[in-house]
């Protein structure tokens, strides 16, 4: 337990997503301490200079330690949050299982599926940590540098545990953020990981030039997308009607913080997939998040027309235009040919 009677956690992942959500905990009174693998950017934060690389010119609480050393940070713990990619979410947890104290739950804001499985994160940590570990997912819409500014932010936790939920949704809870609280997992995560991919849609249609009704057109598609995906793998539909489907979505398709939105500009604009993530200079989720939604679109025998023309674009299969030219020859159909809310 913390110095100051309220939980100690490890931030693992000092991108700017794990170094505002350390920086938050710590304004919060939380003690906190935050791993990553570059040395140079953690010695600056730990000295109370910030980070440069990922947050620059965003001042940092002198309460937050960092380190790179991951028995360290896991030391004595009440708890931990992950934040790093999808990609490195499972060697992360392989690496802090024999570190991490008996009563640690262990939470990640890690948004994404595990590549080349398809599998959800939850179901990974429940494997790799056992059956025992309280696991919670964090989620909504959020960019990392108005979180670390202390902009008003709104988020949702969900996990199966209670009591972990709650603990995890505490810490974040203060003056300029609200943690709402859930319990379905499944459908929180497929909500964070799929927006991903509809944000290079409406990134290439905006540049494209294609105007503001086509975005608007693609997120209320794209919702319905997430929602027959979501019900097909038995997720709740309130769950996407919340911040972490339609809340995450908006602020994905729309804000030019988006990494995955900026992607879709860049290609909308005639420029490489390579030249444009080189530009961005962080991990584009998208590009591997679109391979494992449709490859559950697959197994479901789900139809999901925006996602398919993005995952073949970003395969080079096709061109933005060839993608738009096969969405608008699509037939005429109902907008709800069935219902979704009616379970």
């Amino acid at each position: 337990m913390g110095s100051i009677g309220r939980p100690t956690l490890a931030v693992l992942g000092a991108g700017s997503w794990g170094t505002a959500l350390a920086a938050l905990t710590a304004r919060h009174g939380h003690p906190s301490r935050l791993w990553g693998r570059d040395p140079d950017v953690i010695a600056a934060i730990d000295a109370g200079a910030g980070n440069s690389r990922y947050l620059p010119g965003i001042a940092l609480p002198s309460e937050l330690r960092a380190t790179t050393d991951l028995a360290t940070a896991l030391a004595d713990v009440d708890w931990v949050l992950v934040v790093v990619p999808s990609h490195a979410f499972v060697q992360t947890l392989r690496a802090l299982a024999p570190l991490r104290p008996a009563r640690a739950g262990v939470a990640w804001a890690t948004k994404g599926f595990e590549p080349g499985s398809g599998r959800f994160l939850h179901e990974v940590a429940a494997e790799v940590l056992g059956p025992e570990v309280p696991l919670a997912v964090v989620t909504g819409p959020s960019f990392a540098k108005e979180v670390a500014q202390g902009l008003p932010t709104a988020l949702t936790v969900h996990s199966d545990d209670d009591a972990f939920c709650r603990q995890v949704a505490d810490a974040l809870h203060g003056p300029a953020f609200r943690a709402y609280t859930g319990n379905d997992m499944r459908g929180a995560e497929l909500g964070g990981a799929m927006k991903n991919v509809l944000a290079v849609a409406t990134g290439v249609a905006d540049g494209m030039g294609l105007g503001l009704n086509a975005r608007a057109g693609l997120i209320t598609r794209g919702l319905n997308e997430m929602l027959r995906l979501n019900m097909a793998l038995g997720g709740r539909p309130e769950t996407l009607m919340g911040l972490a489907g339609l809340g995450d979505l908006v602020l994905t398709c729309t804000g030019d913080l988006s990494r995955n939105r900026r992607l879709g500009l860049a290609l909308g604009r005639g420029q490489s997939i390579e030249a444009a993530v080189r530009e961005i200079g962080q991990v584009v989720e998208s590009l591997q998040t679109a391979d494992e939604v449709m490859r559950l679109a697959t197994v479901h025998g789900i139809e999901l027309p925006i996602s398919e023309n993005v995952c073949d674009v970003l395969h080079g299969e096709i061109t933005p235009a060839e993608g738009l030219g096969r969405l608008m020859a699509r037939e005429r159909k109902a907008e709800y040919p069935q219902l979704l809310f009616d379970a």
